[in-house]
């Protein structure tokens, strides 16, 4: 999705939820969006220059409410943050349980759809009605396996 489309979307859910979309809101999209991959608290307040770091978490859970961001909870206590998927493109996860590294992946369509039909039969027996799915792998990054 395109930058101007997203800023689009993110101020129509924005106002769903009586907020506006601030320069400050447009800002940490921006970061997220052209980082193209998790980024930890201490990246983004790097990235956002003048950004006191209260600011950039209170922003960060109005924008993950309003379901523009997803964060991305390791092993530790940090989280990281990205674009919701529908802004971004579906992926999924490697997480190092050593450093909390966050790295995407794709799973080859064929398989995506035998998960999505796996899920789907789980959903079903459940009674459950499934909207998405996510899919993080944890373990070891190659730098701490070395």
């Amino acid at each position: 999705m395109e930058l101007a489309e997203i800023h689009d979307v993110a101020a129509t859910r924005l106002r769903r939820d009586d907020q506006r979309y601030t320069e400050k809101r447009r800002a940490l999209v921006e970061v997220l969006q052209v980082a193209g991959r998790p980024l930890s608290m201490p990246s983004i307040l790097e990235q956002s220059p003048g950004m006191a770091q209260s600011s950039v978490y209170r922003n960060l859970s109005v924008l993950e409410h309003a379901a523009i961001v997803r964060r991305i909870v390791t092993t530790d206590d940090h989280a990281s943050f990205e674009l919701a998927e529908d802004l971004s493109s579906h992926h999924h996860h490697l997480i190092c349980t050593s450093c909390g590294a966050i790295e995407d992946f794709l799973v080859p369509d064929e398989a995506e759809d035998q998960l999505n039909i796996a899920l789907r039969g789980v959903a079903r027996r459940h009674k459950f009605k499934v909207t998405d799915h996510v899919l993080d792998l944890f373990g070891t990054c190659k730098a701490c396996a070395a």
